[in-house]
């Protein structure tokens, strides 16, 4: 796959950062915490090294949760605008990026819906993706 450099940024522009592909995965998450995080039915998030991630702009607006009762889930945000943001697992060992927050296409689809088994009622279908209650065993 090409080493194709996205750019990506907040609402207010106040936070802007530079992602190089390829992306492990792209993927739909329906976890109550997603879906509290984002104020939607999931979030679409691509996985990429932190190696490939830059921040450009504005990485001192930045602000994040890290909530304590899970082990890795935080959430990044800009704190003029309030947008999520990309974010380093706690492990150091991946950025999540927040498709919604770049600013071009990415060079790859979403694969698949996580936390299928907790998702909304009122969430969209599966649109033939497949689907995992949890995160599937061959990704822990």
């Amino acid at each position: 796959m090409e080493h194709t450099k996205l750019n990506g940024s907040c609402l207010c522009g106040a936070v802007s950062y530079e992602v190089t592909a390829p992306f492990a995965l792209m993927v739909h998450c329906h976890c109550s915490r997603c879906r509290k995080g984002t104020g939607t039915g999931h979030a679409t998030n691509l996985i990429a090294p932190p190696t490939q991630f830059t921040w450009l702009t504005g990485e001192e607006a930045l602000s994040h949760f890290d909530l304590p009762s899970a082990k890795s889930f935080s959430k990044w945000f800009c704190t003029q605008c309030g947008s999520p943001m990309p974010r380093l697992t706690r492990d150091g060992q991946r950025m999540i990026i927040p498709a919604g927050s770049l600013d071009s296409v990415p060079p790859i689809q979403p694969s698949d819906h996580i936390f299928w088994g907790s998702r909304a009622p009122w969430a969209c279908d599966s649109s033939g993706l497949p689907t995992h209650d949890e995160y599937p065993e061959s990704w822990k």
